[in-house]
């Protein structure tokens, strides 16, 4: 979930929003302010993060030598996981800063030989090689231009391997709305997504939600009107009560999901 409490500025430009974001955020704890919903408490972030891992888990498996391609990989929360069980990474990033923090809690884990990251824009992705699996969590969202959103899937296309998956995690609800959208941010309906899959050369294999529990949803257009302290307390409530449901029946209340997950492989047809 991107859409948070504090503001979103007027004009968005990705590589200075996503710098100053990273100045700010990435070296902070486990860096999930940097990358998951900003201006929201820890403990709000840790729930995100700990939704997409369950929701992820069984699409994350690698073999040793893997090569994996982690597209938007913020502080490389994922590449140093998927790294730490035996996977070549090149994580990209627009943020220089978060390239910098991401190599920094490589090395720190003892993953440095496993990872490389890069500065570069997937909608220009241009890396040698090809990927047995490229990971892609709640990239697209941020990607208001639908032609930026298309390149980069095409781009993916091209440098993902003949049998290989594409993992992507998004803000896709079935059930539309968009009262939780901001200037750096957009939910699209599920279909959009699923048919611009099938027009860049892709089939799903599969797809599962990741958020069914609709307390934050519905709570989040209201934040910005709330107190600070009521806002917590508000965000705790909505946190404590949507944890047992997500964590439960995330991955099977796919149609109930705001986020999804899609499993992407060549189309055969292509």
């Amino acid at each position: 979930m991107s859409a948070g409490a504090a503001s979103a500025p007027s004009r968005y430009r990705p590589a200075e929003y996503w710098e100053a974001r990273a100045r700010r955020f990435a070296v902070q704890g486990d860096g999930l302010a940097a990358v998951c919903s900003y201006g929201m408490p820890s403990f709000y972030n840790r729930l995100i993060h700990f939704c997409q891992r369950r929701a992820l888990e069984r699409w994350l498996k690698v073999s040793a030598g893997m090569r994996v391609l982690d597209v938007g990989c913020g502080v490389g929360r994922w590449s140093r996981l998927l790294a730490s069980r035996g996977a070549d990474v090149v994580g990209i990033d627009l943020s220089p800063t978060m390239v910098a923090e991401a190599e920094r809690r490589a090395a720190a884990s003892g993953l440095a030989s496993r990872c490389r990251f890069i500065v570069q824009d997937s909608a220009a992705l241009e890396i040698a090689g090809s990927f047995e699996m490229i990971l892609c969590v709640t990239v697209l969202q941020h990607m208001l231009e639908v032609g930026a959103l298309r390149s980069a899937l095409k781009r993916m296309a091209l440098h993902l391997a003949p049998q290989g998956r594409l993992v992507i995690l998004e803000a896709a609800p079935a059930r539309f709305s968009s009262r939780c959208n901001t200037s750096v941010f957009t939910a699209r309906h599920r279909a959009f997504y699923l048919r611009l899959f099938r027009e860049c050369g892709f089939r799903v294999r599969a797809l599962c939600g990741v958020d069914p529990a609709p307390f934050r949803m519905w709570l989040l257009p209201h934040l910005p009107r709330l107190p600070p302290p009521l806002r917590v307390i508000a965000l705790a409530l909505a946190t404590a009560l949507s944890a047992p449901l997500d964590a439960l029946l995330g991955r099977r209340l796919t149609e109930r999901s705001w986020h999804a997950v899609f499993i992407l492989q060549h189309d055969p047809g292509d």
